[in-house]
């Protein structure tokens, strides 16, 4: 791997906001990659911008353009260009800290040159909420040891409404890569595929307990705004099975009890909500996919059911 770290920046019609997110990418200096995904953008500059930024740092910056095929096309499309030893995903409409990001960056570095390579380095997000201007920061530190290397087995317990989201991981690139990671098109929510697939695959943990990732909400079109969300269930459900399907929880229960746990309390989180927003929606076509989601469960897992 010819870099430190790549970070994969799907981009889609972002001319109005990626420039802040880009700026504080580059902090990070020559030792990063910047992979900014152009998804088929059409009614606005996005295009031009991530061609100028090329253009201007040419050791650091890529761009990629591509027919839309959605978010995960663009993560797809970042990890299969990257030459970072790590692969982190940055939305568009978010950011990182700066002074986070240089001592992440620092520690990254001792960890490139060890003999077993660090399969996941964690940071804390924060909300960053436009409407009030208000943030809340998630933290792990009732969760992972600080200071050094831990494996799953050494985790505390996670309070039921904190998971591990693609704002707080950081991927090692080839594990990301042998474990076959590849996000669907055309659909939504897939970030929480991103987060919890690999997790049995991952060695190695690391925790910072520093605020790297900035997680803008509160804009109307966003995704995870609850009526977007209604009118988008089927893809949230389309997920879900996905996440259903990827491993055998049983299993992994009998190796690695605490991540097995961690893992089902995530997909009752991802059952809840896609059962929510079909009652929200409330027609008898929407409560029907609800009972089918359920019965979907009981019979390709019964013991997780």
């Amino acid at each position: 791997m010819s870099k430190l770290i790549t970070f994969a920046v799907p981009c889609y019609n972002s001319a109005a906001y990626m420039d802040h997110c880009v700026r504080t990418l580059l902090t990070g200096g020559d030792d990063i990659e910047i992979i900014l995904v152009d998804d088929g953008s059409t009614k606005d500059d996005t295009p031009a911008i991530c061609d100028r930024y090329q253009a201007e740092y040419p050791d650091i910056v890529r761009a990629i353009h591509q027919e839309n095929g959605g978010h995960g096309e663009g993560v797809n499309q970042g990890l299969r260009h990257a030459q970072g030893m790590y692969y982190k995903v940055v939305d568009s409409d978010d950011w990182l800290d700066e002074a986070a990001l240089k001592a992440v960056l620092d520690k990254l570095r001792a960890f490139a040159g060890a003999e077993q390579p660090l399969d996941l380095f964690i940071a804390n997000y924060v909300y960053e909420h436009v409407e009030d201007n208000t943030q809340k920061v998630m933290k792990y530190t009732n969760v992972f040891p600080e200071g050094r290397v831990f494996t799953w087995n050494e985790i505390g317990r996670f309070r039921p409404s904190q998971y591990l989201l693609m704002h707080s991981v950081i991927y090692r690139t080839e594990m990301l890569r042998a474990c076959q990671l590849e996000l669907p098109k055309h659909t939504f929510y897939v970030d929480n595929i991103f987060v919890y697939q690999p997790l049995p695959a991952v060695k190695s943990i690391y925790y910072m307990d520093v605020d790297l990732y900035r997680y803008f909400i509160g804009r109307a079109d966003q995704s995870v705004n609850e009526k977007v969300m209604v009118t988008r269930v089927d893809q949230q459900v389309r997920v879900t099975k996905l996440m259903i399907d990827s491993h055998n929880l049983k299993q992994l229960y009998q190796t690695q009890r605490k991540l097995a746990r961690y893992m089902t309390s995530y997909l009752s989180m991802m059952m809840t909500i896609s059962s929510i927003f079909l009652i929200i929606d409330g027609s008898p076509a929407a409560l029907g996919k609800k009972t089918e989601l359920w019965e979907y469960l009981r019979t390709s897992n019964p013991e997780l059911y």
